[in-house]
């Protein structure tokens, strides 16, 4: 089983300078490669409190030189916010760097400051993701990318140089946390990223409509999903109600706050939100918060891993990413948690195979 740690890069309530939270996630991606995990997932967002690191790919170059083994995974670029022939030409970059440990996510991001500080509309946001995602895999597998003379991103024939030094086929992943997205990445061919922000039961039927439709797209059987949890493991269960659920709770209302999932504003291609912001505002913000943390790994690593057993027998196989420095805890906590998940949960993760 793969497990990776996703980074968010959230400077939460400003409690450090953006200077020493960034030395600080520095550290816990040293730390991660040192504990075994699998890969570092390092995100893309702009502008504010919530999630500052707008681009991955240089961070993730740097930390190319700082580690050895570990893979490095963007988790994701946003398509729609990017010109595709420049993804290309720095994930191949990234690639040569690192010595072909790259992985490539992608996403099409939601939040409405960030779409209006890029300056893209955001209702283009599925016409920009479907443009552009085909065209950066055929680049990454040819070396070039394809004239275009329509669409959003008008393209001529151009090389990519440095030329991409293996194929990105089984490294590929997209995020898919609405229906639409879900099967955009089937009909790419992506492995689906989804974060856990509901039942797993509720998670299941998203993976079998990302199924269907890599099925209808592609041979073979469609790779493992991969899902995301907001981890906290503690060395008790009062530990873990005391200071790993207020850390998940703050960081959902920050979601909230920063996607503005209260909001009525979500244009065309993100119908499913609007129902999602309903359903919020017909809850209240202290049970949707409730409700968040039931779903993520928060305990003790006995807890954690009963968590996360119970998950696998609704979904079956999948792939695993967590955060651990988020919501106001600090990086000693984050540090000490990772350690107790990469000692008490790690060893029977990868006995899952």
């Amino acid at each position: 089983m793969k497990v990776g740690l996703q980074q968010v890069f959230q400077n939460h309530g400003r409690e450090v300078s953006d200077g020493q939270m960034v030395q600080e996630e520095i550290a816990l991606g040293l730390l991660a490669e040192e504990l075994g995990f699998d890969e570092l997932w390092p995100v893309e967002h702009h502008f504010t409190d919530y999630a500052a690191l707008p681009d991955n790919m240089q961070y993730l170059s740097y930390m190319a030189a700082r580690t050895s083994r570990i893979k490095l995974a963007t988790g994701a670029v946003i398509l729609p916010w990017n010109q595709p022939v420049r993804v290309a030409e720095k994930l191949s970059l990234l690639d040569h760097l690192c010595g072909g440990r790259t992985v490539f996510g992608m996403g099409r991001g939601l939040a409405r400051c960030e779409y209006e500080g890029m300056g893209v509309d955001m209702a283009e946001s599925r016409e920009r993701f479907d443009e552009a995602a085909p065209m950066i895999l055929a680049a990454l597998e040819s070396g070039h990318m394809d004239r275009s003379d329509s669409g959003h991103y008008r393209q001529v024939e151009t090389e990519i140089r440095p030329k991409p030094l293996k194929s990105f086929k089984d490294r590929i992943y997209a995020v898919g946390m609405s229906p639409d997205s879900v099967v955009a990445a089937g009909r790419i061919g992506a492995q689906v990223l989804l974060f856990s922000n509901r039942s797993d039961e509720a998670l299941a039927e998203a993976i079998a409509a990302y199924r269907d439709s890599y099925n209808q797209n592609h041979d073979g059987e469609p790779p493992a999903p991969r899902v995301c949890d907001f981890m906290y493991c503690a060395d008790s269960e009062a530990a873990a109600k005391e200071f790993g659920e207020p850390a998940i709770a703050n960081y959902f209302v920050s979601v909230m706050n920063h996607y503005e999932l209260l909001g009525d504003h979500f244009p065309k291609g993100y119908k499913s939100y609007q129902a999602q912001a309903a359903a919020l505002q017909a809850s209240g913000k202290d049970q949707a918060c409730a409700d968040y943390v039931s779903v993520q790994c928060c305990g003790t690593a006995e807890q954690i891993v009963e968590r996360l057993a119970a998950r696998r027998a609704v979904l079956g196989d999948f792939e695993l990413n967590v955060a651990a420095r988020f919501g106001g805890l600090n990086v000693e906590q984050a540090t000490q948690s990772l350690q107790r998940f990469a000692s008490g949960v790690l060893p029977t993760l990868r006995s899952w195979n």
